[in-house]
């Protein structure tokens, strides 16, 4: 197991990279819980005297074809498409950690048939998946987290259950269990502590994905539908008018890219942090 010294030595050195995500992070955490704070308009008031203004000190992102002011949208929609984010890979997380730990703990045929299931799922994309769960639960931001959720299951529990075979197989917990320490105390000092770090970091690069996601689906129009302020459907609503109002489709692509940019960036350093 990692030292805490250990840990705080790998967390000094976390570089500027990793500091610059945490900062974009952070804005994006005000955005959400207290959006107010950084744009106190309201996401959906319409004016149609200013429809489609450019970027200008007025409106620092424009207005959309209702004249609704962007950037407004914009921070307001990151509680929308984060939101759903979260609640996705809390989903997939959630699950996969039990269907790993069963696969990984239980008999050699329960593991060897889930282990299978694994495989094949994992074969398909993601993003394939969730359409087709779509498909069969329908649209909506419900829908979209199931969905999504769902289908971010069997990377999480694959993952999840060679690391723990390994875990339970290495010498430390044989010791273990050869000094008379009962299984469950074994599973919950040895095995989860040292099985969940890597879960922890591939969640945070699962957020990032997930809001990808999300606004895919938004942009199918088989999320969040108009007027919500969520990103994924702005995209949707601003392709209409790319040649002539750019703004609509570039503000919230680049929220998009910059947000999942920064929780894979934070994602990748945790990753090194737990093997480090």
């Amino acid at each position: 197991m990692r030292s805490p010294q250990k840990n705080q030595r790998s967390l000094a050195r976390l570089g500027w990279p990793s500091y610059l995500a945490l900062a974009i992070l952070a804005f994006t955490a005000v955005a959400v819980c207290a959006p107010q704070i950084l744009a106190p308009g309201n996401p959906l008031a319409i004016d149609p005297a200013n429809a489609l203004q450019s970027p200008s000190m007025a409106h620092l992102f424009g207005t959309d074809e209702s004249g609704r002011d962007l950037y407004t949208r914009v921070i307001h929609g990151a509680a929308a498409s984060l939101g759903i984010g979260l609640a996705a890979t809390a989903i997939g997380v959630g699950i996969g950690a039990i269907l790993g730990f069963v696969a990984g703990l239980g008999p050699k045929l329960l593991d060897s048939a889930l282990g299978r299931v694994f495989e094949v799922l994992f074969a398909l994309p993601t993003l394939v998946m969730a359409l087709l769960f779509i498909t069969i639960i329908g649209g909506g931001p419900a829908a979209s987290i199931l969905a999504i959720g769902l289908a971010t299951i069997p990377g999480y529990a694959r993952m999840l259950r060679a690391r723990v075979r390994g875990i339970a197989q290495s010498g430390y917990v044989e010791w273990a269990r050869l000094d008379g320490v009962g299984p469950l105390r074994v599973f919950t000092r040895h095995i989860a502590p040292n099985s969940l770090w890597p879960l922890v970091s591939a969640a945070t690069l699962g957020v990032g994905q997930a809001i990808v996601w999300v606004s895919a689906l938004g942009f199918l129009g088989l999320g969040a539908l108009p007027p919500s302020p969520e990103w994924g459907a702005m995209l949707n609503s601003g392709r209409t008018y790319i040649a002539t109002a750019w703004w609509m489709t570039v503000f919230p692509g680049l929220a998009i890219v910059i947000t999942a940019a920064a929780l894979t960036a934070l994602g990748r350093r945790l990753s090194k942090l737990g093997t480090a």
